[in-house]
This record gives structure tokens, C-alpha cells and sequence, in this order.
């Protein structure tokens, strides 16, 4: 018997929805997982060397395998985001720990995440990964200067 869907924080806001797409990785709970995306038959998701899934239940399917190994640790460290009234498009750089032998090591991805607001708030409906080069992880380490 599934549990009932927690409800978002605020799904008015495609930024609150990311924050718990990411946090629910965190806390290995594929139901909050799954209320991040919209429930429609096109939604697409693809990982790093991965097949392509489309529609919730596949999307559910890979995710649940994922979390059976425990959670996730996947931090959005720098995000570009494009938005209009009813879409919003983040690019995003993640950092993943991996736990090896030798300890904790990071691996970094690029993504793409595609938000359209649904009658419930905004909800994923495209989740699009692939390594990131080691110039976009070296990108992570340099400092960031303003100039005011």
C-alpha cells in the first residue's frame, strides 16, 4: 500500500520543487520523489549512461532501484535558470558522492531540469543528465569575484 503523497512546501515555485526533487534524493523517499513530478504520460528522465523513461511509472521503476541502495547524495551547486510564465528551464551542475573504498569521492553531472506549472504547481517533467567535463568540475573550485 503506498503511502499518501506529502504535498510540496510551496508548488507555486518551480525553486521549491527543485529543493525538494534534490532533498528527496537525500532522504531516499520515492514517494516525495515522485511528488516533484507531474503526473502525465510524456514526462521524460534520463541518467548519466542511461536508457530513456518515459512516463511516471518507469521513471518511479528506475528511481525505486536507485534508493533500494540507499540514498543519494546530490548537491546542486550551481544552477542557471530561464523562465516564463508557465515553463522553467535549470541548468544545473551536481556534485554526487560516491562512497569507494578508498572513502567519499565526488563525481560531477550536468543536468537539465524542465518545470511546468500544472493545475498542482510546478512539476518536473524532464530530467536530463550527463557527466560534466573536468573543466566544469575545476569551474566549481575556482573563486567567484564581483565587481561592484
Amino acid at each position: 500500500m503506498r503511502k499518501p503523497a506529502v504535498p510540496l512546501a510551496n508548488p507555486g515555485d518551480a525553486d521549491a520543487t527543485e529543493a525538494a526533487f534534490y532533498e528527496a534524493l537525500r532522504q531516499g523517499d520515492i514517494d516525495q520523489l515522485m511528488q516533484c513530478w507531474a503526473d502525465d504520460d510524456e514526462v521524460v528522465c534520463v541518467h548519466p549512461g542511461g536508457a530513456w523513461l518515459l512516463g511516471p511509472a518507469a521513471i518511479r521503476s528506475v528511481f525505486d532501484a536507485m534508493l533500494a541502495n540507499g540514498t543519494l547524495r546530490i548537491e546542486p551547486l550551481k544552477v542557471h535558470k530561464l523562465q516564463t510564465l508557465s515553463a522553467s528551464v535549470h541548468s544545473v551542475l551536481e556534485r554526487l558522492e560516491v562512497v569507494t573504498d578508498e572513502g567519499p569521492r565526488h563525481a560531477y553531472v550536468l543536468a537539465t531540469n524542465v518545470y511546468h506549472l500544472t493545475a498542482q504547481g510546478w512539476r518536473l517533467v524532464a530530467h536530463h543528465a550527463s557527466p560534466a567535463t573536468s573543466q566544469a568540475a575545476q569551474d566549481v573550485s575556482k573563486p567567484q569575484f564581483v565587481l561592484h
